[in-house]
């Protein structure tokens, strides 16, 4: 059947978000009194918004009180919900991967650990019209690195994770995909991500069309049945 759907990881993949995370989470620290370091914030890329809290509660250590920890999240996606309604950027050629999968009648999904409330002000940046379904991490039992969001993202297009192709930039969302049975292409943003056998890398989305997509899910697939042959 070959490749029947696309999804879609947004910050840092479709919108180069990150930066503006950045400096949100800087901006969370200086409120508590301290500093972010470079290695902290690195473990956060990715994360949903309970793990990202535990981490920052941890560096401080902080009394992980619930209501505590709940209302530093809400802060903290205020905040950058306020810098997304700036304008998000686009990462290089992905508009024009979206605008080619939609011509083409390809199925796409948005699946980020981002909340619903702050996935929707980003939406209305990127365009919602590219997406037939939308997950967000505080929709699913459990956020990437679990495989939770994509495996809900493939059932609500009515299409098996093998057959759809998860588009990533972090650690976190690379293994959610390959836990869900989504073979992944890989565009790295600010954090490296090692390379795997269900996963191939890229530099950009600029130098690519649907056909490579098509061509790279087809070979991932192959591979993946050479070896469970």
């Amino acid at each position: 059947m070959g490749l029947r759907a696309v999804l879609w990881d947004m910050d840092g993949t479709l919108v180069d978000s990150e930066k503006l995370w950045d400096i949100a989470m800087h901006a969370l620290y200086a409120r508590m009194g301290a500093v972010l370091t470079p290695e902290v914030r690195e473990s956060t890329v990715g994360g949903s918004s309970e793990t990202v809290m535990r981490i920052v509660y941890d560096d401080l250590g902080l009394e992980p009180d619930p209501a505590a920890m709940a209302e530093s999240a809400d802060w903290l996606h205020d905040y950058t919900g306020e810098l997304f309604e700036q304008g998000l950027p686009w990462q290089p050629g992905a508009q024009e991967m979206l605008d080619g999968l939609t011509a083409a009648g390809v199925p796409m999904a948005l699946v980020t650990n981002t909340r619903r409330d702050l996935a929707e002000r980003a939406l209305n940046s990127i365009g919602r019209h590219y997406f037939s379904v939308t997950v967000c991490g505080d929709e699913v039992p459990s956020g990437k690195p679990a495989p939770d969001p994509y495996l809900r993202a493939a059932h609500l297009l009515g299409v098996p994770a093998e057959h759809c192709l998860a588009v990533e930039d972090s650690v976190t969302g690379t293994a959610s995909a390959e836990a869900a049975g989504c073979p992944v292409l890989v565009v790295p943003n600010d954090v490296e991500v090692p390379v795997g056998a269900r996963r191939r890398h890229v530099e950009t989305l600029g130098a690519l069309d649907v056909s490579d997509l098509r061509t790279i899910h087809a070979e991932l697939a192959e591979d993946r049945d050479v070896r469970s042959a």
